[in-house]
């Protein structure tokens, strides 16, 4: 079976990550991390970090098998990021804290994915 597969009735355990979107079961966040933005989420391993930079509420999905070459993945700025499940609107906002990290240690600018905000300038 392909390391994506949700088997019936365990869409309830299913998370949005809040910066990239990718959808993973928490199971898979706690293994894994998030394959886009661990570098500075540090989800792996981290119940609460899971619980607040990650969302079970968003709307629409995406596969990716190529995200390179999709034109979707570049109109949902997805292009630079693995192949996976993405969701198309992501509810929530990332703690301070953790956004402010992001933007000043590692030069990530936080763009919230519930489709409220605007590309900058």
């Amino acid at each position: 079976m392909s390391e994506n597969f949700v088997a019936p009735g365990q869409q309830r355990y299913l998370r949005a990550c809040m910066v990239c979107s990718i959808v993973m079961t928490i199971q898979r966040f706690r293994e894994e991390g998030c394959p886009n933005c661990e570098e500075f989420l540090h989800l792996q391993g981290s119940a609460d970090q899971i619980e607040s930079c990650t969302s079970q509420v968003f709307e629409g999905l995406i596969s990716l098998a190529n995200p390179s070459k999709s034109w979707v993945a570049k109109y949902q700025r997805l292009d630079k990021y693995v192949k996976g499940v993405y969701a198309t609107k992501v509810s929530g906002l990332l703690p301070d804290d953790v956004r402010t990290s992001m933007e000043e240690e590692y030069r990530v600018q936080y763009i919230p994915r519930d489709g409220s905000a605007t590309e900058a300038d």
